[in-house]
């Protein structure tokens, strides 16, 4: 499978991103997203996961935000959770393998259920949109971490969890289990690099 490098992805998004504005966002964020991967990566025990791999899925998994921008520039935000599955069609369309793809469809939240799906009547096709591999799980993980919300933060470990208790007591312990399989990144050393406050809970 060819796996392509920073500058073949950064062009993808500078194609597909429908102003300089949201690409700005959102390859920043991708980029930002790789940080803290590539500080876990650091770790003796992740030695066996594709590096390579991972920094591709971090730096494309959130492609597909930029079909969510109307032609006023503003973003959809009532249809957000389907910019995976969005994501998924654009790569697809530009001819990458679904190992790729699967970064875009399998990364929201802590892993999608078609239980989730079905419950909360979201805008996607009932399915399990779940992280399977070592690598996605990684993609996943690392996503938490920063929010392209205005302003753009860094959320600590214990912040995430806070935040997605309200999906259900269920979505903190599939978290915690991926704090255990990955570790917690040292986010104050990011937060510098990334011109960024001083990271609090």
């Amino acid at each position: 499978m060819r796996i392509p490098g920073p500058e073949e992805i950064r062009a993808l998004h500078e194609k597909h991103a429908p102003t300089a504005e949201a690409f700005a966002s959102v390859h920043r964020h991708c980029e930002l997203v790789w940080g803290v991967a590539e500080q876990l990566l650091a770790s003796p025990r992740l030695a066996h996961l594709d590096a390579e791999l991972v920094r591709a899925g971090c730096l494309l998994h959130d492609i597909g935000v930029y079909r969510l921008y109307g032609e006023d520039g503003r973003l959809d935000h009532k249809n957000y959770i389907r910019h995976g599955l969005l994501g998924q069609e654009l790569l697809e369309s530009e001819g990458y393998s679904a190992t790729l793809c699967r970064f875009c469809s399998h990364h929201t939240g802590v892993g999608l259920t078609r239980q989730d799906v079905v419950r909360q009547n979201l805008p996607v096709p009932p399915a399990d949109y779940l992280a399977e591999t070592p690598e996605e799980r990684l993609v996943m993980y690392a996503d938490k971490f920063h929010s392209k919300s205005h302003p753009e933060r860094f959320l600590t470990p214990d912040a995430y969890a806070a935040h997605v208790r309200r999906f259900g007591e269920e979505k903190v312990t599939a978290f915690q289990a991926l704090r255990e399989e990955f570790g917690d990144p040292d986010l104050t050393r990011l937060a510098p690099q990334a011109e960024l406050p001083p990271v609090t809970d």
